[in-house]
């Protein structure tokens, strides 16, 4: 599958006569190379049909791909086709509908008389209903609680996106039974241009127009915190997101089986959709030409100033957004979090018991009377407790005035109005000051953190419902090779699987990157520098695996090279080889070595911080400790190394080989054995280094 150009949306209607540019009105965005364009709004049906007509006819004519992507049913649930045509074929009920709906230039149609007819080939009272006047059209009842036809209200994919609104509801707002039957006609009418599709009923992948149902709804938190009006927000945030979206996932959320009902493209993927149609807030600039470029004299670099080079030159390129608490998990903040309330933002007690001035009893043993009532958490005492009296008080409740102290009720004796207890209580005993976690004002959590469970909770309890987050960053992986083969497919001569990007993509996804997937590139230079505009694209960052080196099939290097932003760092490490770094259309690629055990070591020690600087996270240092080997080993001077290791009866063991083409080294490990850059001579027993896999965040 190609990517698109063009992302056209439209918000239609089924509204009768002609509107204005407001609510329930006719709304198209465009997107084109990733800029919206302002939306339009079109008075009438017939002239918004007529400028989607004529813009699909324009954009193939000019060599790009466009999507249509409309705001209404494509389908009905399953069992309805056939019942109104005779034949499950969803495009036929497109055309049935298109010989039949009429409309004209004010709008003025005939849908609920075309719903009566299509009620009435249903047993009972029909599908169809919903209307402003009780008395007309008695096919169709008013109401939709009394129909009797055993049809779905709603199609798997509605369920799916959570759609709250009926495929058959013809009045009442939300008319999506209307506007399916508006729109229907409209899509029979724009898939006979020359080169168009309908996805998913058609074989689209290579159409050069795609006819697609989107919903509004699944971005509706962008919408509802957009102050512009809402049906133009709509459009121009899902051309924005749908224009965003990395091909690779786009093509996932495009793999769908929905012969009959027809499918919600993106359903189920509603978060993600919603997250790229917020617009931009100002980006970091691009990196520098020069970032990866090694000091004057720099021949062979050492492990740690190859990072800290990294370190220095790299900042983040992802763009900045709003995150509701609930879906923020695992995300990057991108802003300090400042306590809007202390916390706790009152004194309060943290046992149930019985609270008291200190002041009013002494060193012996006391009885004081109880005050009539009770403080609870939410449901506060009002007053003051006098001196010398006691309130009971349940745990979290605030501290009244005159009360600092509290007694367990486990210590306390009560009886006749009174409590008692025995001296000797402490003086804000099993009590919690106001702002003791957190003052308002406070900095409570740093902008590059990751955010866990328990942040959130520290957000929630210092009053943030929303939190800035960095967009996600977008990652692609590129294998190159002639000898590469899919794997599971069969491998011509010489041939060996591609082990590299299914073990790369799945580590970026554990890392909360957004993979994208570019697939297996021969040993073509013109195919290689197609597939890296294709990263340029849809991608902030590009790692490729082989043809990295010097060699005449290296075509990856030799890209680089030639768009003078290539560095070559020879890196005294082991396993590995040469990183070819450099830029390529202002996005940064990581030329990683094409064997495997060298590619992954390569990327847990050098991508795995660079691309979490990027994403506009804190510098991530992997956290090893010293246990005792369970190998000897000697080391020459000069290279620093890692073995692949695992703890046993917590000690250090390594994989008998030490060979890069041991794939199965990397699935045998379960971390890494870090051994510093001078010479050494390993005896079982000796302190190691070992770094869990964990600590690389897998």
């Amino acid at each position: 599958m190609t990517g698109f150009d063009t992302f056209l949306v439209a918000d239609w209607s089924a509204a009768q006569g002609v509107r204005r540019a407001g609510k329930d009105a006719i709304w198209i965005a465009l997107a084109q190379d990733g800029a919206v364009k302002p939306a339009r709004h079109f008075s009438t049906r017939l002239d918004a049909e007529a400028w989607i007509a004529e813009t699909i006819r324009a954009e193939i004519a000019a060599g790009r791909r466009v999507m249509a992507a409309f705001d209404f049913p494509f389908g009905y649930p399953t069992g309805v086709v056939e019942i109104i045509c005779g034949a499950a074929d969803p495009l036929a009920l497109w055309d049935w509908l298109a010989a039949r709906i009429t409309d004209d230039a004010r709008g003025r149609n005939n849908r609920f008389a075309v719903a009566e007819e299509i009620n009435a080939l249903f047993p009972g009272e029909g599908p169809f209903w919903g209307k402003h006047n009780r008395d007309a059209y008695p096919g169709i009842p008013y109401g939709g609680r009394s129909r009797t036809a055993e049809v779905s209200e709603k199609r798997a994919c509605d369920i799916s996106a959570k759609a709250s609104s009926s495929v058959w509801q013809l009045a009442f707002p939300p008319t999506v039974g209307g506007q399916a039957l508006m729109g229907m006609p409209m899509l029979s009418r724009l898939r006979r241009i020359q080169g168009c599709a309908v996805w998913p009923f058609e074989a689209w992948q290579e159409a050069q127009a795609v006819l697609t149902e989107i919903w509004p709804g699944l971005i509706e938190p962008a919408v509802r915190a957009s102050d512009d009006l809402r049906d133009r927000a709509q459009v121009e945030g899902l051309a924005r997101a749908l224009s965003r979206l990395p091909l690779a996932e786009l093509e996932r959320m495009m793999d769908i089986d929905a012969p009959e009902e027809g499918w919600i493209l993106g359903a189920g993927h509603g978060e993600r959709l919603t997250d790229l149609a917020r617009p931009n807030s100002l980006r970091p600039p691009p990196l520098r030409n020069d970032c990866f470029a090694l000091p004057a004299g720099v021949d062979w670099t050492p492990v740690d100033t190859a990072l800290a080079l990294l370190r220095e030159r790299l900042h983040p390129v992802t763009g900045t957004t709003k995150s509701g608490l609930f879906e923020a998990e695992g995300r990057i903040l991108a802003e300090d979090v400042i306590a809007r309330r202390a916390n706790p933002p009152h004194p309060n007690t943290a046992v149930d018991g019985y609270g008291f001035a200190a002041a009013s009893v002494g060193e012996g043993d006391a009885v004081l009377p109880l005050v009539q009532g009770r403080a609870a958490a939410g449901a506060p005492f009002e007053g003051p407790v006098p001196r010398g009296s006691a309130l009971r008080v349940l745990t979290g409740a605030d501290l009244p005035a005159g009360v600092d102290t509290v007694v367990l009720d486990e210590d306390c004796s009560v009886g006749d109005g009174r409590v008692a207890f025995r001296g000797g209580v402490k003086p804000g005993a099993n009590t919690r000051k106001a702002g003791e976690d957190a003052g308002e004002g406070d900095r409570v959590l740093s902008a590059g953190r990751k955010l866990t469970a328990p942040d959130l909770a520290l957000a929630a309890a210092v009053g943030h419902g929303t939190l800035p987050i960095r967009e996600k960053l977008r990652v692609a992986v590129l294998s190159t090779g002639d000898e590469l083969t899919e794997p599971g497919d069969v491998p011509g001569a010489g041939g060996i699987f591609d082990a590299n990007r299914p073990m790369l993509l799945s580590t970026l996804a554990r890392w909360g990157h957004v993979p994208v997937d570019l697939g297996r590139i021969p040993d073509d230079r013109s195919a290689v520098a197609a597939a890296f505009d294709r990263a340029g694209r849809d991608a902030d960052v590009l790692l490729t695996s082989g043809g990295a080196s010097a060699g005449d099939e290296d075509h990856v290097s030799a890209l680089l090279r030639e768009a003078g932003a290539m560095q070559e760092w020879r890196i005294a490490l082991k396993p590995g080889r040469p990183l070819a770094l450099g830029l390529w259309n202002d996005i940064p690629v990581f030329g990683l070595p094409g064997n495997p055990v060298a590619a992954f070591v390569c990327t847990l020690i050098f991508a795995r911080p660079a691309l979490t600087v990027l994403a506009g996270g804190n510098w991530a240092e992997p956290q090893g400790f010293e246990i005792p080997a369970a190998f000897e080993k000697r080391k020459k001077p000069g290279r620093r190394e890692y073995l692949r290791a695992r703890m046993r009866d917590g000690c250090a063991e390594v994989f008998p080989s030490e060979g890069s083409g041991r794939v199965s080294s990397l699935s045998w490990g379960e971390g890494l054995v870090e051994i510093e850059d001078g010479e050494r001579h390993i005896r079982p027993g000796d302190p190691v280094r070992f770094i869990p896999y964990g600590s690389f965040g897998l």
